[in-house]
């Protein structure tokens, strides 16, 4: 029973490698700010972020590099949360873990394109607009120079 044991653990240490290799950081604040805070704004969305080879010839596109189709950036998903200026602790991330089952088409295709379906989740904290000053009418400037 214990050889089975140790074999459970050295699937679960690598299934949990493989997974946590499938996720990447596009941006994350390392300082957090809770003062001044209006709300929090987050969010996750199904986006394409599939490949093709530089050199689209069947088989050969196996060796050759791959070129996103789609570029997927933290601005869009941010943005959706307000100005650049009002948002804080922010963090992005794209988990390509469907990419592997996905990954099917690459061999249908003969290593020209490769479909890939990635989860992008957002998060942020949206600050409070700062006040504004007491604006002086046109009739109570006219009253103060006299």
């Amino acid at each position: 029973m214990q050889p089975f044991r140790s074999n459970v653990n050295i699937y679960f240490v690598l299934a949990s490698l493989l997974l946590s290799g499938c996720t990447s950081t596009l941006v994350r604040d390392d300082v957090t700010r809770t003062a001044g805070l209006e709300g929090h704004c987050h969010g996750s969305e199904w986006v394409d972020d599939s490949s093709i080879a530089v050199l689209p010839v069947p088989i050969v596109a196996f060796i050759t590099p791959q070129v996103d189709l789609h570029h997927v950036a933290s601005e869009p998903y941010l943005n959706r949360c307000g100005a650049s200026t009002r948002v804080v602790n922010r963090e992005v991330s794209v988990n390509r873990l469907a990419c592997m089952p996905a990954g099917l088409t690459r061999i249908i295709t003969l290593g020209v394109w490769q479909w890939c379906p990635a989860r992008v989740t957002w998060s942020a904290d949206v600050l409070a607009d700062p006040p504004r000053p007491a604006s002086v009418s046109l009739g109570d400037q006219r009253n103060q120079k006299s």
